[in-house]
């Protein structure tokens, strides 16, 4: 929330009843706090100061001030404890874990996900979803973040700690800290443990340092083989780690009996069949065969599954598809080298008319219901005109000032309304516009002052728009409009060649839309079955972009176009998608 400068509306000293509510808030949202606690918080006599400021996305934000340090802030009537006031009441929160190197994305803004957390001897924090939370980090139990629990940690366990852990709202090293006396956090030592705990701890660390080395770059990983995309090895540390969430779903459907490998094998043909009955059209033929993964079977895996045809016998894509073809089910070509498609489906074979679409298990829905995060929906972006000195005499008329914001609509009624009532409409052509002194200033060019006296309707109207300065509105579903000037960056899509020869899709301007970048590319990993890896935008200041290897244009226009919804006009690049059978 405060990864960016935000704007100060008021600064002001507390007055005495508001001194005592704050006081009563505190003891209200915060039981643990003791009597005398409460009062060195929030003191009777010493200043104190109530700062309201807009964030950077608009949100309106009351921040309570005492000794130069911000100590609390309060946000849609929540009330919630900067990092200044968590370092003397450590306690105050249900603490998690996290590694140092995850700081750095956190303070630019990032969510902290549930793969970043440390899991401690004695297990996480029990806490519900929607719970307030402190972030410390690895070796000091002092906070360095809060943030509202995105699941219960029951759900967090049940999900094999993969997703969205904790919405972040504020960090050290953000601009709510730096608007304090800017110190570092202290030193506090994690809680007393015994010998045994102390053990188990280091032996963790130790297993977890190449994970930890992985987060420098918060690369998701993935290789390319022969011309077709698979998934990469997983993280050693990952691998040692306890039972995936892939397992978890799998064993919950199938019996003891089976090996892992053999439920891989049945949901790998489970996705296959479904997605052949379901999503794919003969007019879709010829089909890409990593397209015909990323687009549709991948969306025909059960909630709670996850298919990775890595832990199946076959290995790699293409030899599955080898045996569906020797089976007859489908026939597949490489149209081009090193780049197959499926260019005929038998719909009529046994395999795919006999098979039913699987219905979730209960116990499954429910599991998922809780952790799931909310769908997508795009933002409702509206071009607007903000008034610049030079027009304000033109506008002042009907109540606008400069840095007025207004819709196209509303210009037009003002420009006729003042053409109107001024009698400058020509009477003896209807359709042309008198120019009086104050629309000359406005709207004509210097050279033209003098020699231009009419204008036609039309004109005139688009000469007043183009004086004015571009702005637009965003406004997300269930949050306040953000206006902001200039025109929106659309997302931009482009392919770039490395030292390695090798092509990849990078994409940017994703947060402009409220896109996470590390969900867009975790999607993309899962889909395109390659490499991602999530990056600082170069020459844009807080923005990151997403890079994934080949050109995955095509996989990524599906998802922001059909499943995001996002209209085309605010994408770009999208024809640089490979064309039939062109080699990625």
């Amino acid at each position: 929330m405060f990864a960016k400068a935000f704007r100060v509306k008021s600064n002001t000293a507390i007055k005495g009843s508001d001194r005592r509510k704050l006081r009563a808030d505190v003891t209200t949202t915060f039981p643990t706090l003791g009597t005398d606690q409460v009062s060195e918080l929030v003191p009777g006599k010493e200043e104190l100061n109530i700062v309201k400021l807009y964030a950077h996305k608009g949100d309106a934000v009351t921040v309570y001030v005492s000794g130069g340090n911000p100590i609390l802030f309060e946000l849609e009537k929540n009330l919630y404890p900067t990092v200044y006031t968590l370092w003397s009441y450590p306690d105050l929160l249900p603490t998690f874990t996290t590694w140092p190197l995850v700081l750095e994305k956190l303070v630019g803004g990032a969510d902290l996900m549930l793969p970043g957390l440390v899991m401690p001897p004695a297990g996480l924090p029990q806490v519900q979803k929607g719970d307030l939370c402190a972030i410390s980090l690895v070796g000091n139990r002092a906070p360095v973040a809060i943030g509202v629990a995105a699941m219960s940690t029951a759900e967090m366990l049940t999900s094999g700690l993969k997703g969205r852990g904790f919405s972040v709202l504020h960090t050290y090293q953000d601009h709510l800290w730096r608007s304090g006396n800017k110190s570092s956090p202290p030193s506090i030592a994690p809680l007393a443990m015994d010998s045994a705990d102390l053990s188990e701890e280091k032996g963790s660390v130790q297993m977890d340092s190449t994970l930890q080395g992985d987060m420098r770059h918060m690369t998701l990983e993935g290789e390319e083989e022969n011309g077709e995309v698979h998934q990469a090895r997983e993280d050693k540390s990952l691998s040692e780690a306890p039972e995936d969430t892939s397992t978890r779903g799998l064993n919950q459907d199938s019996t003891d009996s089976k090996t892992l490998q053999e439920q891989m094998d049945e949901l790998l043909q489970q996705c296959f069949l479904h997605a052949l009955k379901c999503r794919v059209k003969k007019a879709d033929l010829p089909l890409l065969t990593s397209t015909f993964l990323g687009s549709h079977m991948f969306s025909c895996c059960p909630e709670g599954r996850q298919l990775d045809i890595k832990k199946s016998s076959y290995k790699k894509l293409s030899k599955f598809l080898q045996q569906m073809q020797q089976e007859q089910i489908i026939q597949v070509k490489e149209l081009s080298k090193g780049v197959e498609s499926i260019v005929a489906v038998d719909w009529k074979h046994p395999r795919i008319t006999s098979f039913v679409i699987p219905e979730p298990s209960p116990t499954s829905q429910t599991i998922q219901e809780g952790s799931r995060e909310q769908p997508y929906h795009p933002p409702d972006i509206k071009p607007l005109y903000c008034v610049p000195a030079s027009m304000t005499l033109l506008f002042q008329e009907s109540g606008h000032k400069k840095g007025s914001f207004l819709e196209g609509s509303e210009v037009r009624t003002i420009v006729i309304n003042y053409a109107k009532k001024n009698d400058l409409v020509d009477a003896d052509n209807k359709n042309l516009v008198k120019l009086d002194p104050i629309l000359c200033d406005c709207i004509l060019e210097k050279n033209e002052q003098h020699t231009v006296m009419k204008l036609p309707w039309d004109s005139l109207l688009t000469r007043c728009l183009e004086k004015l300065q571009p702005a637009y509105q965003v406004t997300f579903p269930g949050q306040e409009p953000i206006v902001k000037k200039g025109r929106i960056c659309p997302i931009d899509i482009t392919l770039a060649q490395r030292a390695s020869n090798k092509k990849v899709t990078v994409v940017r301007n994703l947060e402009a839309y409220g896109l996470d970048p590390y969900s867009v590319a975790a999607i993309l990993q899962q889909r395109c079955q390659a490499s991602t890896t999530v990056t600082p935008a170069p020459g844009a200041k807080d923005s990151l972009q997403v890079q994934i290897q080949g050109n995955q244009v095509h996989h990524l226009g599906w998802l922001l176009l059909e499943e995001y919804q996002l209209p085309r006009k605010h994408i770009q690049g999208l024809e640089k998608a490979p064309k039939p059978g062109k080699k990625k």
